[in-house]
């Protein structure tokens, strides 16, 4: 691909070297070959632009390389023209159109021509399969599933009696959309109670879901993924619950039952929301975060349990100095001992 059709694919310009250099690919600064573009958009980085082997660099605005013997494509946002090209380089292969032998289908399931399902892959009574749909092997549909556009649903996937997954939709491996949500009322007699689980799961579209990742139905009504949502591996979110839009959910996070995540909000690995609580929009939970309280928009959270980011800083900084200061704190207490009069 020549160098002014990736320009123009990312909307960057081109600042310096030929519009008709060859590119054949996209990679980070350290392993870029000759024909790569790489990209630097923190200026922490600069240095590895030294010491790049690749041809051509995206530059963010404000971000200079000395050198001459390379590329420049200057962007508003390096990473973003970085990830536009890579896509370039490696856009998803078109479906094959074609039902495997193995599959088995519902005989009143609503399945359009122009969709390719994988070995072994069951689809339910009143499932509605909509055209462009992926479905990978070993994959299960219960009953009255809804899968829409263009959504790819990957190997080991279970969806649950009911729930819907929007257009252009990804679900990795083993992920359980709709399973039931953890509600059990406690008897006289100290026995728990199932509670009957009979709501659903409502995927918007352009969501993704990674792997090994479980989605709770309500207990009644619904839990709802809005449209553009990420979530990372191994998530946790109950019943009930409701994730906003463009939210960010990483690795290893848990939502109580009943929790309301507002748009654009960014959970860290390993943070944990408990029940019935309403996280504002634009929220940043950090990493192995913990809140029992709502968290009002715009605001960053950290700690166990969590609160402002700003002030856990100055505690956690004060926090490694604790066994100095209760050293120097017993120096004072001996002095203030040794001038006491007898």
């Amino acid at each position: 691909m020549k160098l002014s059709e990736i320009a123009e694919i990312t909307g960057s310009t081109i600042e310096q070297g030929s519009p008709d250099l060859e590119i054949h690919g996209a990679a980070g600064l350290d392993i870029a070959a000759p024909d790569d573009i790489s990209f630097l958009a923190n200026p922490k980085y600069t240095p590895q632009v030294a010491e790049t082997s690749a041809g051509a660099i995206f530059l963010s605005e404000g971000v200079e390389t000395e050198r001459k013997d390379i590329a420049v494509l200057r962007s508003e946002d390096a990473y973003v023209a970085y990830t536009l090209a890579l896509r370039a380089f490696h856009p998803e292969p078109p479906i094959k159109p074609s039902i495997h032998p193995t599959a088995v289908i519902a005989s009143d399931a609503l399945v359009a021509d122009e969709v390719e399902i994988g070995a072994h892959v069951v689809i339910g009574e009143a499932c509605r399969i909509e055209r462009g749909v992926r479905i990978h092997p070993n994959t299960t549909l219960y009953p009255g599933v809804a899968v829409g556009e263009d959504t790819v649903i990957h190997s080991g996937v279970a969806v649950r009696e009911n729930c819907s997954i929007g257009a252009r939709c990804i679900v990795h491996n083993n992920t359980t959309i709709g399973c039931d949500g953890f509600g059990y009322a406690k008897t006289k007699d100290k026995k728990w109670l199932k509670i009957p689980q009979v709501g659903n799961v409502a995927i918007e579209d352009d969501v993704e879901i990674g792997a090994n990742t479980a989605i709770d139905c309500a207990s009644v009504g619904e839990s709802r993924i809005k449209r553009g949502t990420k979530i990372d591996n191994l998530v946790q979110i109950g019943h009930s619950c409701s994730v906003d839009e463009d939210a960010l959910i990483c690795s290893q996070t848990g939502l109580a039952g009943s929790s309301k995540i507002g748009k654009r909000v960014i959970l860290a690995g390993q943070v944990g929301i408990a029940g019935h609580l309403k996280v504002g929009d634009d929220a940043v939970l950090t990493a192995k975060s913990a809140t029992s309280h709502d968290v009002p928009e715009g605001k960053v959270i950290s700690g166990i349990p969590g609160f402002d980011n700003r002030e856990w800083l100055r505690s956690t900084a004060v926090f490694r100095r604790l066994g100095d200061l209760a050293a120097r704190l017993r120096n004072v207490e001996k002095i203030i001992r040794d001038q006491k009069p007898r």
